[in-house]
């Protein structure tokens, strides 16, 4: 058990670090000389007439001769201050800081400070216990407890210094409570980083060199300093102890933050503010952290937000994402996510970004077996809805939208774009594939211009994909078109009476003719699926017909966009080069790494250069990200076309191919236009919404007119130049 010690007076101040962690030929000020900046022109000592000054003005200091200044130091703006320890401040003039409303003079009164170095103009009132930061130019201090720094922090990084023992390194136990993936967090980690240490725990080689190189990434050594950045306003706040925090970052009555290293800038400031707790974490840059927050373990991407009650803990939370009002434990979030309410809580889940859970919505309700506590894998768009519970373990496919249901059984979900509902009255699971592009147009086409208008990231350190249209989506709705077709086979060998075994090829082979004929034949199956649902009842597919279709559309403005991309960006090129240049294999696996797209082969050995020392630090893993970053836009494209030419079932794609699927595209960016438009003139048309108001002029006035909507008559300006371009390559086909 800790205990208060006695220390004697003459000792107090040189035993902030053991001497037998200091290396031989440095001192214990050795590394914070490494950090501190000295004001211009210099330290010098005070003179006796400052020293007699300070103490007319109500300081005192255990040794004077220990006080460095600058050459503009003024010792009017100093008063009843305490000075322990090794202290150097720097300028100090008579002006007067302002930061909103908060104006205070440059100066230092009221305050116990210990071993700091201060910077220039500095406004540093009632800080009752200051010891070991270096504090840059221009800071507001204002009416803080306490903020002090040991020997040993860390600042959030899961490392040992020199002398410790190994179980006081820190953690995050992300996508599983057991904490079987659990990483060590590091200023700079990415979506990605988590992702990569935290999937592949069976390769333990890899795990092995990512604590390694996470471990070498910083030094070992005792006697780092807490510091705070240019122009940062601290104000009426508790604890700051073993922080380090960036320039222009602004905390105001925080409750306590531990071991934490928070990232700000002039571009990019971050805000903590009242009753917030925070303990062993990285805050990325651009954040915003309000109102009884409480994060432990945990990494916050940049551009992100934290506020209302809410709770993260063991948990990385990506880029542009909102958490307020509710519990997120032990996940792997990736950027954009949207958790708003307080009555909804998110437990042991890898969530791909774009995502978005409604109030009410339990994700992850634990202990529904003896086993281990399971996990969730949710791709890209997922959207369960209001007061959804869902059960670990359980899969889906990008974009799958949940009706608000209990959903008691564990769910794989293969089918992205779709709506999952519970069927209480006939107890049936029921889905209707690609429904977003059936029955939300609006909301699907408004996804990736939407996320692309609010990343207002400077440092872009994660790559994204923003597009709902992707190699990972796309390839999913490849295999479910596959799936598709054998289950509406077996439902009409059923209806047929025909017990015959088939193969899957065959069975595919007779769902493909079904699905190409009258639409008749199968609306009127009774479609099921197996391996959906651990349960015993039915889960029936829902618009099997029209869902198959719409995947073959999405595939065909997938292809056909990228197409036109590419043409955009190489005039030079043509139809005919673009055949030839991406013909090939399709490459079917594509890993989501924290929101990049990357191809399995790319992983495989991005983990084998780790393991084998080519990629030697986290940079060079980063630098690997980049570089296959740099080659995606043309993966992407060959990935498209390969999947126009399954949709067109051609083993080449040539002139005819072309027009046929040129031509198609023009009737799809009509139905798109269409849609649009259609599916936000719901709200407008729905006579329930309609009755809360007195007349349509008030329903006007409230929604703002639909032909005003900004982004419907973006698609409708975007649609005439994408069909002039498909018309003329037609012309020169």
């Amino acid at each position: 058990m800790d205990r208060v010690t006695i220390i004697p007076a003459a000792k107090a101040y040189d035993s902030w670090i053991d001497p037998k962690y200091i290396p031989e030929g440095q001192d214990k000020y050795s590394l914070r000389n490494l950090q501190t900046r000295e004001p211009e022109g210099g330290w010098r000592r005070l003179s006796q007439a400052e020293k007699e000054a300070l103490i007319r003005n109500g300081n005192t200091a255990n040794d004077w001769n220990s006080i460095l200044v600058g050459t503009g130091f003024n010792t009017d703006v100093v008063r009843d201050n305490k000075f322990t320890g090794y202290v150097r401040i720097g300028n100090l003039s008579d002006d007067v800081l302002q930061y909103h409303d908060l104006r205070l003079p440059v100066g230092i009164t009221n305050s116990y400070i210990s071993s700091c170095d201060i910077g220039s103009n500095v406004a540093i009132h009632n800080v009752r216990y200051l010891s070991h930061y270096i504090i840059g130019d221009n800071c507001m201090l204002f009416n803080i407890d306490e903020m002090a720094c040991t020997d040993h922090s860390k600042f959030g990084n899961g490392i040992v210094k020199d002398g410790e023992p190994e179980d006081v390194r820190i953690y995050l136990e992300i996508m599983n409570e057991t904490g079987c993936r659990k990483v060590c967090p590091f200023d700079g980690m990415i979506a990605a980083d988590a992702y990569l240490w935290g999937k592949y725990i069976d390769d333990t080689p890899l795990q092995e060199r990512l604590k390694e190189l996470t471990q070498k990434r910083y030094d070992s050594r005792r006697g780092y300093y807490g510091t705070i950045g240019d122009r940062c306003v601290i104000k009426n706040s508790s604890i700051i102890k073993d922080v380090k925090i960036g320039e222009c970052c602004y905390i105001k009555g925080a409750s306590k933050i531990k071991n934490v290293t928070i990232n700000s800038s002039d571009k990019e400031p971050t805000q903590i503010g009242e009753n917030v707790i925070m303990v062993n974490g990285i805050v990325g840059y651009g954040c915003n952290i309000f109102y009884s927050t409480t994060s432990v373990r945990f990494i916050l991407g940049s551009n992100s937000k934290l506020k209302y009650g809410a709770r993260l803990i063991n948990s990385f939370m990506g880029d542009n994402s909102t958490i307020s009002c509710c519990e997120v434990l032990n996940n792997l979030i990736f950027p954009a996510h949207e958790q708003h309410h307080n009555n909804s809580f998110l437990i042991a889940s890898l969530i791909m970004g774009q995502s978005n859970i409604a109030a009410g919505a339990t994700l992850g309700s634990n202990h529904n077996s003896r086993a281990n506590d399971g996990e969730i894998v949710a791709g890209r768009g997922f959207w369960p809805g209001l007061c959804c519970s869902i059960k670990h373990s359980c899969k889906f496919a990008s974009f799958t939208l949940i009706a608000k249901a209990d959903y008691n059984h564990e769910m794989n979900i293969p089918f992205p774009f779709a709506l999952v509902s519970n069927n209480a009255q006939d107890d049936t699971l029921d889905i209707v594939p690609a429904f977003w592009w059936q029955y939300d147009m609006y909301a699907l086409q408004r996804n990736s211009w939407k996320f692309n208008n609010r990343d207002s990231r400077v440092r872009k350190l994660q790559n994204i994909e923003f597009d709902a249209f992707a190699p990972d989506s796309m390839e999913e709705a490849i295999a479910a078109m596959k799936l598709l077709e054998i289950l509406v086979a077996k439902a009409w060998l059923l209806k047929e009476k025909d017990s015959a075994p088939r193969t899957d090829q065959e069975l595919r082979a007779k769902g493909h003719e079904l699905l190409h004929g009258p639409r008749e034949a199968v609306d009127f199956l009774e479609v099921t699926a197996e391996g959906i649902e651990n349960s015993h009842r039915k889960v029936r597919i829902r618009k099997a017909y029209d869902s198959y279709h719409a995947y073959s559309d999405m595939l065909v403005n997938y292809a056909i966009v990228n197409v036109l991309n590419y043409l955009h960006i190489h005039p030079e090129a043509d139809l005919a080069s673009i055949t030839e240049k991406f013909e090939g294999e399709r490459r079917r696996v594509w890993i989501n790494f924290g929101g990049q797209l990357m191809v399995r082969e790319d992983v495989d050995k991005l983990r084998r250069d780790i393991v084998d020392g080519t990629l030697d630090s986290w940079d060079d893993i980063h630098a690997r990200y980049n570089e296959i970053w740099q080659r995606y836009p043309e993966d992407k494209l060959r990935h498209a076309y390969l999947s126009l030419r399954f949709v067109l079932g051609a083993k080449r794609i040539g002139p005819d191919e072309w027009k046929q699927a040129l031509n198609r595209e023009i009737g799809i960016i009509r139905y798109i236009e269409e849609q649009v438009t259609a599916s936000r003139a719901k709200d407008y048309e729905n006579p329930f919404r309609k009755a809360t108001f007195g007349s349509d002029e008030e329903m006007v006035a409230a929604y703002g007119p639909l032909n005003d909507n900004s982004f419907i008559r973006k698609v409708a300006a975007e649609a005439p130049s994408n069909i002039r371009m498909i018309e003329s390559l037609l012309a020169g086909n």
